[in-house]
């Protein structure tokens, strides 16, 4: 008999990871420190657990979160079937019986005789050994388990707060207002700039001071780090702090007017191919609907697109192009795969897509097999691009989207069919991938 794959945490990841290693015949060692001790936001002994949000999000397949719940389903996903199994009405979106989607995930992975579930905390990274190990410890990591995590990889490449800055989609920017330009360089520039006259700074910040916040959780505490405060906790030091911070105009010029703008918000490029634009310096804790309102009185994104919007929350994660392969393996490490969202991912299907993943991969490692990545055409593949190939200046989580994928071929398409017309190359390119 093999040796067993240790699974670090028992949550989506490693609830995933375990089942897709097992249903390839391999031996398992799953470890949660459930009951004997519990994270700040969990609250019962089962595994799976959801703890802010009983929602799965969008069920339609030309949505990207969608598509990549029906590449789940075609890999028997366990996080799937439980959800589809204790689903509860609302709407277009796939929401659970949080208890009852718990305990399934809990049963089945105790039926599984290949399965043994180890009820304690594991505080240190074991050495290596003949198996792989998956580390799925989640967002809310243990102290001792990310400092040895963090010692293994680099603590520079370790964070432990998530501020995200929304990113929006290039081509529902106005781009008879928004111009490009790097401060004091000559030429286009890298940047995007959204210039404001007096009139609508003032306005824009009243709003932004007066918009509804996410209140915190109560294991966060609000402190912000300096060089990376909400834009509304920055705003309300005073209305002319962001015009000195991130929206400064020094050294852009308006080609309109030919001179430099009041204020300017600035965009920066996300992927490589232009798809995707990042607000620089305008990580939020606004409330989703907040955002969309405030963030479109910046002129030049009045009718703007959101492929994510801005949070604020702990954040166990690693920079994913810095230390992982494309297989979810360690660069220092190969015998570790990370899953869920301590690996950068952003949401519970992505968490569970990124453990089923691992999960494939650690069985394969085992078992002496090559491993095989999804092409990017598909959700499951365009996530992991995201992961390890992302040149950002600061890597940050995301969840799936669209503009993640690679840029569609041929001629233009039309908006209303991009959605389908991706969902159809995505699903020609995941079965190519399982007949290969």
């Amino acid at each position: 008999m093999s040796s067993p794959i240790t699974i670090i945490g028992g949550g989506l990841a490693g609830a995933e990871a375990a089942w897709q290693a097992a249903r390839r015949g391999c031996n398992i060692e799953l470890y949660e420190m459930k009951p004997t001790g519990y994270s700040p936001a969990h609250h019962t002994p089962d595994l799976g657990e959801l703890v802010c949000s009983n929602s799965l999000r969008a069920e339609d397949p030309h949505n990207a979160v969608g598509l990549l719940k029906e590449e789940m389903r075609r890999l028997d996903s366990l996080i799937m079937a439980a959800a589809d199994a204790t689903r509860v009405p609302a709407g277009r979106a796939l929401a659970v019986d949080r208890a009852l989607f718990a305990r399934h995930v809990t049963q089945a992975l105790e039926q599984e005789p290949l399965i043994n579930i180890v009820r304690r905390e594991v505080t240190e990274i074991p050495p290596p050994g003949e198996a792989p190990i998956i580390i799925a410890a989640g967002p809310l990591a243990g102290a001792q388990l990310s400092s040895s995590l963090a010692q293994l990889i680099g603590s520079e490449h370790l964070a432990f707060y998530d501020a995200i800055a929304p990113i929006v989609y290039a081509d529902s920017l106005n781009h008879e207002i928004v111009f490009s330009a790097s401060r004091y360089e000559e030429g286009p520039g890298d940047y995007l700039n959204c210039p404001m006259n007096r009139e609508q700074y003032q306005r824009f910040i009243q709003a932004l001071t007066s918009a509804t916040q996410v209140p915190l959780h109560d294991f966060e505490e609000p402190r912000y780090f300096e060089g990376c405060l909400p834009i509304e906790i920055m705003a309300a030091r005073g209305e002319d702090t962001p015009r000195f911070g991130p929206m400064k105009p020094v050294g852009l010029i308006d080609p309109r007017t030919g001179r430099e703008a009041y204020a300017v918000v600035q965009l920066r490029k996300e992927n490589q191919e232009g798809i995707l634009y990042n607000l620089v310096g305008f990580q939020t804790k606004l409330t989703h609907a907040a955002q969309k309102e405030v963030f479109r009185l910046i002129p030049g994104l009045e009718q703007v697109r959101f492929a994510r919007l801005g949070s604020i929350h702990r954040n166990t994660f690693v920079c994913a192009p810095k230390v992982l392969q494309a297989s979810l393996q360690l660069k220092v490490r190969a015998d570790i795969l990370l899953a869920g969202q301590i690996s950068g991912v952003e949401g519970y299907v992505e968490s569970a897509a990124g453990g089923l993943l691992a999960g494939i991969n650690a069985a394969a490692l085992l078992q002496g097999r090559p491993i095989s990545v999804p092409p990017p055409a598909t959700a499951m593949g365009s996530m992991i691009r995201h992961l390890t190939t992302t040149e950002a200046e600061v890597f940050q989580p995301s969840n799936i989207n669209f503009g993640l994928f690679p840029p569609l071929p041929g001629k233009k398409i039309p908006k209303k069919l991009r959605g389908e017309t991706r969902a159809q190359i995505a699903r020609q390119a995941l079965a190519d991938w399982l007949q290969s």
